[in-house]
């Protein structure tokens, strides 16, 4: 059995881009109503427990990225570990579908488990999709820890360039694979999609590709609108992707940050409060090839950066960052 989860009003973007020496960035907002996330470290072989019951794991592989400590885990925002697979969660406009019932031997989980899940477990989406059958997010209100349950739908990518789009409005999880290079909240993806055809030239040959391209339409915009400067989930996919495609590719790992910073600020939601809850607390970056992660909270207008080094690989203690949401320039 299935229940489902009403949404609100929601926000957050991602964005894949890919240098012309092959680098990948993988960027988002976090558009929510208080920091409270900041970068953290979990080592290899980290023990934690699920919400939903009890179940133990045991992490394969190190993580960095953005999140809490809960009692008995992380709580994941957006990650990258040793593998170069990177996921985003990102809140879901329609609302999932949540289990409320387990299928035997398949795995449970909250749905705010579902990133710290996956990278410390997979190394790639290849092993992602040939698993995905036995996940299934949990219900929260028969749980051993009950949990809210939030309405959340996932962004995933790795050094293959794919982007995949898990969203749990049905069991087995829906997968999406997206050839446009970014994700926000909307209901229904390829509806979304399809409105892009106002503002691009979308290349004939796009839909048969597995991964995203650097440039997605036939560079001719004669004739097409330019976008709205609207917030909602479909006004900052449709202004994400205009300015990827309208940005100069970059030629490497460290223009492609720049780059992909300037992008975000097209989507960046500013502080205010009489008209709408939400802002972005945060964004972050990952490099995907050099586990490069860049971290900026609203306040800072400086970014973090830190690396997932192979030194940082060898630590047992998992390290919590200390954030200071406050002017910094340098």
């Amino acid at each position: 059995m299935i229940v489902g989860v009403k949404g609100g009003k929601v926000m957050c973007t991602s964005i894949l881009q890919i240098a012309n020496d092959g680098t990948h960035v993988f960027s988002r907002t976090m558009d929510w109503t208080s920091l409270q996330a900041g970068p953290v470290f979990v080592p290899r072989e980290y023990r934690w427990q699920t919400d939903y019951n009890d179940r133990s794991f045991q992490n394969k592989y190190g993580i960095l990225g953005t999140g809490r400590k809960r009692q008995f885990e992380f709580d994941i925002s957006d990650g990258i570990n040793e593998c170069g697979l990177s996921v985003q969660k990102l809140t879901f406009s329609h609302g999932a579908k949540l289990n409320q019932e387990l299928d035997m031997g398949n795995v449970g989980l909250a749905p705010f488990e579902l990133p710290f899940y996956l990278l410390g477990k997979y190394k790639s989406i290849r092993e992602i999709i040939a698993d995905i059958e036995n996940i299934q997010l949990m219900s929260g209100e028969d749980a051993v820890r009950p949990y809210e349950n939030p309405h959340l739908h996932y962004a995933i990518t790795d050094r293959s360039g794919q982007l995949l789009i898990l969203e749990p409005d049905q069991n087995p999880m829906k997968m999406i694979v997206n050839n446009y290079g970014v994700v926000t909240n909307a209901a229904d993806f390829e509806k979304q999609a399809a409105k892009l055809a106002d503002y691009l030239n979308i290349r004939s040959n796009l839909v048969a590709q597995r991964q995203v391209p650097q440039r997605i339409s036939t560079g001719s915009f004669a004739g097409k609108k330019v976008p709205s400067s609207s917030y909602t989930p479909t006004g900052r996919f449709l202004r994400a992707v205009y300015y990827r495609e309208r940005t100069d590719i970059p030629e490497n790992e460290s223009e492609n940050f720049v780059s992909s910073w300037h992008i975000l600020n097209s989507v960046v939601v500013p502080k205010s409060k009489k008209y709408q809850a939400n802002y972005t607390v945060y964004r972050t970056a990952f490099c995907l090839e050099t586990r490069r992660y860049f971290f900026e909270s609203y306040n800072s207008l400086l970014p973090i950066e830190i690396s997932l080094s192979d030194e940082m690989l060898l630590r047992k203690e998992a390290k919590i960052y200390e954030v200071n949401d406050s002017l910094a320039l340098g």
